[in-house]
């Protein structure tokens, strides 16, 4: 398995990702393989008590008991695997330790599995991490509703307090009801509940300040209408005298 790294200042910079593998790669370098049996077992009838000698029995027990369990292992290994590739095309966190203690998150899609040594191991983003790095499967409609709500509430702590809106506020306002009304029902679950109460009393409040403005411009109006009025009434008459 090959992993890239990055070289700094003449030195290797250990990625995240190769921190993962290197210590999936000790952990899965530790189990004791047949071959490794075999030679143990090997040794054991070459160094044994000639005085007390093992019996037959003895040696096809203990083999029979390493097949089984290297039996097991290989059924977990086929376990892992499958689990493994369950996660192909989902949204996965991980955590990752690199050999500093530095813990970092990496979140991404799986694009394939590959299975090397008896471990298997995630493609996120580019770079191979060990099953044992996941953290969370992430529903994508769980993700999009965290950014849709997290943007609606950067916009509404950009309103002013209730009583203090002022017409200058109606972009914003405008763009706070547009956002509401865009969420569906399961966005809208993560707002707290007095959300849209607090949302209809901004609207409202613009809309009687805006109210407010129209009747204070059409009476002006009016208030110029009839001056004009007058003063066209007043010059009739000074001519018709």
């Amino acid at each position: 398995m090959s992993v890239s790294a990055v070289v700094k200042d003449g030195k290797i910079q250990e990625s995240m990702s190769a921190s993962s593998l290197a210590q999936a790669t000790d952990k899965g370098n530790s189990s004791v393989n047949k071959d490794d049996f075999l030679q143990l077992l090997v040794a054991q009838m070459k160094y044994q008590d000639p005085l007390e000698p093992t019996s037959n029995t003895e040696w096809v027990s203990q083999y029979a008991t390493f097949s089984e369990l290297e039996e097991m292992q290989n059924m977990a290994g086929s376990l892992e695997l499958s689990r493994a590739s369950s996660y192909v095309g989902k949204t996965v966190q991980l955590s990752t330790t690199d050999a500093q203690g530095n813990t970092q998150y990496v979140q991404g899609n799986v694009d394939y599995v590959t299975y090397e040594a008896g471990k298997a191991y995630l493609s996120v983003n580019g770079n191979l991490y060990s099953l044992n790095d996941l953290l969370n499967v992430v529903d994508p409609e769980y993700l999009e509703a965290g950014e849709v709500v997290a943007n609606f509430v950067n916009e509404m702590a950009e309103l002013p307090k209730l009583e203090d809106l002022t017409l200058e506020d109606k972009e914003q306002v405008d763009k706070i009801k547009e956002l509401f009304e865009a969420m569906n029902e399961y966005q809208k679950s993560f707002l707290p509940e007095d959300t849209e109460t607090t949302v209809k009393g901004y609207i409202n409040r613009m809309n009687a300040l805006v109210e407010a403005k129209e009747k204070e411009e059409n009476a002006d109006t009016d208030s110029e209408d009839a001056s004009e009025e007058a003063d066209a009434e007043k010059t009739e008459n000074t001519e018709e005298a």
